[in-house]
């Protein structure tokens, strides 16, 4: 659909999709002038010397995995969900959300095809968002219960949610490569908030994997053997002067919400030991 515009959903504001970067989409961090990552190499110099914000920027612009871009654009053009034909799809790597001086965090696997890759946040747009979003207005740190769309008024409080993966990957499964590709963005992003960070929950085998690999890779103290996951795990970890504790869940899937994996009991029960950590 090359030259086509749709109107997006809050702001009835007209977008290309892929969305250009910087051309007014709701909480759009990067700019025209935002560098580019082509490679892993690139993506490692782009997250050494980010700030917060930068680095949400950098990574939302990223192109650093053929695979993964050619996806996410494909569905963001000719691969839309039929009930989301008329609307622009977001179709880069979507940055992390939530607070900037947050003390907990959450870490997912990857965006959707059609609910983050299309929206452009965190775990908006689709039933898995509505599970997770409604349990954090329940545990007092999302301010609604409801994640539409980009720009739909939400907020988290002493919250941010990031992810293994920025881009939507194929089947919901990236490779093992996309994933140390993309794992700089999240080393950088936890030795920013490590300082004050209390607590993470990990969504999944791979967010749990993604989370202590990450911690000693920045050099945290991590037990051994190797914590395992399950959900309401549970392990510290040593970030310099003092303790984070990781929280592991299942991941909030259909797969696994519809046949009662997970219920809305267990997932608020785990985000309540979040909370109190």
């Amino acid at each position: 659909m090359p030259g086509r515009t749709d109107p997006h959903p809050i702001t009835g504001q007209l977008f290309g999709s892929p969305v250009p970067p910087g051309t007014g989409w709701p909480g759009d961090p990067a700019t025209a002038r935002t560098p580019v990552a082509h490679d892993a190499v690139e993506v490692a110099r782009l997250a050494a010397d980010a700030d917060l914000h930068e680095l949400q920027a950098r990574s939302s612009v990223c192109r650093a995995c053929p695979r993964l871009v050619s996806w996410r654009e494909s569905v963001a053009t000719t691969g839309r969900r039929a009930s989301f034909a008329d609307q622009p799809y977001w179709g880069r790597p979507v940055p992390s959300f939530g607070d900037d001086d947050a003390t907990l965090l959450i870490v997912g696997l990857a965006p959707a095809a059609n609910g983050a890759n299309r929206t452009g946040r965190m775990f908006t747009g689709d039933r898995s968002g509505d599970w997770l979003y409604a349990a954090l207005h329940r545990a007092g740190v999302a301010n609604q219960p409801t994640a539409t769309h980009a720009g739909d008024g939400l907020a988290l409080r002493d919250l941010r949610i990031t992810a293994t993966v920025r881009c939507a990957p194929p089947d919901n499964k990236p490779s093992t490569i996309e994933k140390a590709t993309c794992s700089a963005w999240l080393d950088r992003e936890l030795t920013l908030i490590g300082p004050r960070l209390r607590g993470i929950l990990a969504l999944g085998l791979i967010g749990w994997d993604a989370t202590l690999a990450a911690a000693r890779r920045l050099g945290w103290a991590v037990p051994r053997p190797k914590p395992r996951f399950g959900h309401g795990a549970e392990a510290e970890l040593g970030a310099g002067d003092h303790t984070v504790r990781l929280f592991g869940s299942y991941h909030v899937s259909q797969q696994n919400t519809f046949t009662g994996k997970l219920t809305e009991q267990m997932l608020d029960d785990v985000l309540q030991r979040l909370r109190d950590c």
